[in-house]
């Protein structure tokens, strides 16, 4: 090795104003030099790797000058040198162009007698290699991987797992040289032989069930092999639903005896991963991780609380015998360690517990990343939810952490959990607003403030003492930024509309707003004023507390279509305007397994918007649908086959004024056949008419495609019924290999699930902040009243969620969280019913016998009131 003196050391890295102009002209002058110097060469192959790592672009055509100037370095036999050589072609290979032409050189090193040469040959020569030359060399590689040298062997089955991607067919016929591979007597060679056996059998789940089989009676030596064929069996188990009983658990149980530390901790880890464990299952697995709990090493007692602390997220219980260990490792020099200890022990504690270990989490937390520290903040909001009546000690807790310095993430995490607690625990509404109040004194972070002060709005107004926060809301309006300073004009305006008593000097404080340099200010400002002043409760309930519930881009879309009209006949009626709904998730295809780093785990959704959003631009794409008008709601998807059927059907349900649109995503799972003119014929005994039907064309292999089946509404709307459904097609048979079909087909058809329409499709949840101000606005002017016997019921908690299930609309206040021990409740719904109609509900619930139910409904139509009533009776 080359030594630097600490001068050196202390200066940095030296490659790091490097210029690759420079580097490329120097390399080709020493790399061209006769005789070679080795020790200058090694130095431009670094910088070379070094821009290459960093990212920066080589042209195809500096990057093959400099690769043609690096082949004459083959003819320096400096062993150091030529292994840089080698990396450098690998970094090179898909950059410069004509690589091939060093196949030769590689080919010799690799049959060559020099062993440090033998093994990054290899590599290098099949990163080179494409399919078409793959077989020339398969002699070589086969030879390779049963060679005696293992870092030889250990090259050619890691080469060979990297071939596997693009020449699958040839990498098959590998297979007997893998097994002997396998035999060997070296940990690492074992590890990459079952590896590359196990890719090259993976589709077939036959064949790895086997592999696992055979060395399950103990065959391999290698710890890190047996790790693997852990993972392959917990794979299996997964994908196959296989129970405890199964020769695969027991395998991955039988290791938790291994010898080896590292395939214990991985049998342990493999059994806690499983979805399906049950608490017994679970008990020897949590055993040996107790034992690592107190091991010497501390990567070991990392591992061993890590895990631990996700099995304290479902299984709390069968953690809690390892309380003790973990309460040990509360005071570990490594501050991780003793992190995951203590926001596990706030999973699995007892409530007596909380007070100390609060003490003992303040007495390191300053020492410990924003990281960590966001995990004992989420291990805190968890435990809130768990004991309510602790809510006291975590909030100073918490406040205190609020003051301490941390960046937006934590504070983010912090501010989460505050809001989580003022939420769901009336006790802690007070004291939790009054920390967040002090918290945006000094708050730095736009995001948050605003949120808080979109909080203090909401909540503030109904405390016992409104006014205290009236001057942390207007010296935001002094001291802070224009978005800050919008969100307090907003937040001061709805004290005015709640509290009477406030008024007057809300308007003062709004007025003074209204010369503020912002736009977006001095508008909201004038808006609020002018409604105030008006001292009407249904102007106030409408704008200020409550708010418009429609899409913005609903509304973008119906404004600019009004725009358009050049003389319109009627004014703009914002009841054309979609409600808001909640952002839906891609839809994905299911794909078959990946490899063994996915444990199942499908990818993360990429958000597209709003349901309606989608579905609106996609409906208006079609002309019959698009005269029909907007669609008011779409329903979820609902399954009307098996997943596991021929043909997977599942429905949407649009609903228009005057129609409804059902959408059948259709899939075919037939590879040898193709299906065309396929639609739905959907029969109802009500008063349904079924105008139109859209087919799809085709349905291919795997490939989902749409049908519509348009259904005219009986008059007066709301209408309730069922529609047996029969899915009817053209069905031709085909090549499964090109996809081509026959010239002629046969009538066939598919029966499917029935299709319900119930109240709730007609209904589109709205989210309230003020119920009894939205109550008071619309009146009993179209009220109605009557008591129901849920006799079938037997919980308060399941009469709140059917009760919302069936009617189909949105909790407000949190009155679907039900406290403890209580015998009775109200349930507070809100929702816009078809037609843009806002209806409210309430239920009053009392539990004896069954459930007793008092419905009181009020609408602004009593057509919309009868409606609800009567679909409940």
């Amino acid at each position: 090795m080359l030594k630097r003196d600490k001068k050196e050391e202390e200066a940095g890295n030296p490659y790091e104003r490097l210029d690759k102009t420079a580097v490329l002209q120097e390399a080709r002058s020493v790399f061209n030099a006769t005789p070679v110097n080795a020790r200058k060469c090694q130095l431009i192959l670094t910088k070379l790797l070094f821009i290459i790592s960093k990212g920066e672009h080589l042209g195809p055509n500096e990057a093959t000058d400099t690769f043609f100037a690096m082949t004459k370095l083959f003819q320096c036999k400096d062993v150091t040198l030529r292994r840089m050589v080698y990396l450098v072609i690998k970094d090179m290979a898909e950059i410069a162009e004509d690589v091939i032409i060093v196949t030769s050189s590689l080919t010799k090193d690799m049959t060559g007698k020099e062993d440090q040469f033998r093994g990054p040959a290899i590599r290098a020569l099949c990163k080179i290699t494409d399919t078409g030359m793959l077989q020339s060399i398969e002699r070589y590689m086969k030879q390779a991987i049963v060679d005696k040298v293992h870092p030889v062997a250990s090259a050619a089955l890691v080469s060979s797992l990297h071939l596997c991607k693009t020449s699958m067919d040839v990498t098959k016929r590998w297979v007997n040289e893998a097994q002997e591979a396998v035999n060997a007597d070296n940990v690492m060679v074992q590890y990459h032989a079952l590896g590359l056996l196990y890719h090259i059998r993976k589709h077939d789940k036959l064949a790895v069930t086997k592999l696992v089989q055979k060395f399950t009676r103990g065959q391999l030596k290698s710890p890190y092999a047996m790790c693997l064929l852990i993972r392959i069996a917990a794979k299996l188990i997964e994908e196959e639903d296989l129970g405890s009983d199964s020769p695969m658990f027991d395998l991955i149980e039988s290791c938790l005896r291994h010898k080896s530390e590292i395939v214990i901790y991985e049998a342990a880890h493999a059994i806690v991963s499983m979805k399906h464990t049950s608490g017994k299952e679970l008990a020897p697995a949590v055993s040996v991780l107790q034992l690592f709990c107190s091991s010497p090493k501390p990567t070991l007692r990392f591992a061993a609380v890590k895990t631990l602390n996700k099995v304290a997220m479902k299984h709390p219980s069968a953690v809690i015998a390892c309380n003790l260990d973990l309460e040990n490792l509360i005071t570990d020099t490594n501050r991780s360690i003793a992190t995951l200890a203590i926001t596990t022990l706030l999973k699995t504690g007892s409530e007596s517990s909380v007070d100390r270990l609060m003490k003992q989490i303040s007495s390191f937390m300053s020492e410990i990343s924003d990281e960590f520290k966001i995990v004992v903040v989420q291990a805190i909001q968890a435990l809130c939810q768990k004991y309510p009546r602790k809510h006291g000690v975590m909030m100073q807790f918490l406040a205190t952490m609020l003051r301490e310095e941390g960046g937006f993430e934590y504070k983010k995490a912090i501010v989460n959990t505050i809001i989580a607690i003022v939420d769901e625990n009336g006790e802690g509404k007070e004291p939790g607003l009054s920390h967040l109040c002090e918290f945006i004194e000094d708050c730095e972070h736009t995001v948050l403030a605003t949120r808080i002060l979109h909080l203090l709005g909401r909540e503030g107004p109904r405390t016992k003492q409104p006014s205290k926060y009236i001057r942390f809301i207007y010296n935001r309006v002094i001291l802070e930024s224009a978005n800050v300073r919008a969100a307090a004009v907003t937040a001061l305006a709805k004290f005015g509309a709640h509290c009477e008593e406030l008024l007057d000097s809300t308007i003062v404080l709004l007025q003074r707003c209204c010369m503020d340099t912002d736009d977006e200010v001095r508008d909201r400002a004038t808006l609020y004023l002018t409604i105030l002043q008006q001292k009407q409760a249904s102007l106030n309930s409408q704008y200020i507390l409550n708010g418009l519930q429609v899409s913005v881009v609903g509304l973008e879309r119906a404004l600019q279509n009004y725009t358009l009209d050049l003389s319109p006949s009627k004014p703009f009626d914002i009841k054309t305007v979609p409600i808001d709904t909640q952002p839906m998730a891609e839809q994905r295809p299911s794909t078959a397994p990946g490899g063994l780093g996915t444990h199942g785990e499908s990818p993360r959704d990429k958000k597209m918007g709003t349901t309606q959003d989608v579905y609106a631009e996609q409906l208006s794409a079609i002309p019959q649908i698009a005269k029909l008008g907007t669609v008011f709601k779409s329903s979820p998807p609902m399954e009307l086959t098996e997943s596991e059927t021929e043909y997977v059907v599942r429905c949407v349900k649009h609903v228009f004024p005057q129609h409804i649109v059902f959408q059948f995503d259709c899939t075919n799972t037939l590879n040898d056949q193709i299906l065309e003119n396929a639609y739905v014929q959907m029969e109802s005994s009500e008063e349904f008419n079924v105008v139109a039907t859209i087919p799809a064309e085709k349905l291919i292999f795997n490939t989902a495609s749409t049908t519509y089946t348009i259904v005219e509404l009986p008059e007066g709307g709301g209408a309730a019924g069922t529609f047996a459904c029969l899915l009817k097609y053209v069905v031709k048979d085909c090549d499964p290999a090109t996809g081509e079909a026959d010239d002629e087909g046969y009538d066939d058809e598919y029966a499917l699930e029935d299709v319900d329409i119930a109240v709730a499709d007609y209904m589109q949840k709205v989210s309230l902040a003020n119920f009894a101000a939205a109550w008071e606005e619309l009146g009993p002017t179209y009220e109605l009243e009557d008591t129901f016997a849920l006799s079938h019921m037997t919980s308060l908690e399941e009469a709140v969620k059917e009760i919302i299930k069936f009617l189909g609309m949105a909790p407000c206040e949190r009155s679907d969280k039900i406290p403890e021990e209580k015998s009775s409740h109200q349930l507070l719904l809100a929702g816009v019913f078809t037609g843009g109609h806002k209806t409210l509900v309430r239920a009053k619930l009392a539990l004896s016998d069954g459930v007793t139910m008092q419905l009181t409904v009020r609408s602004t139509e009593s057509a919309t009131s009868e409606i609800v009533v009567s679909a409940i009776g």
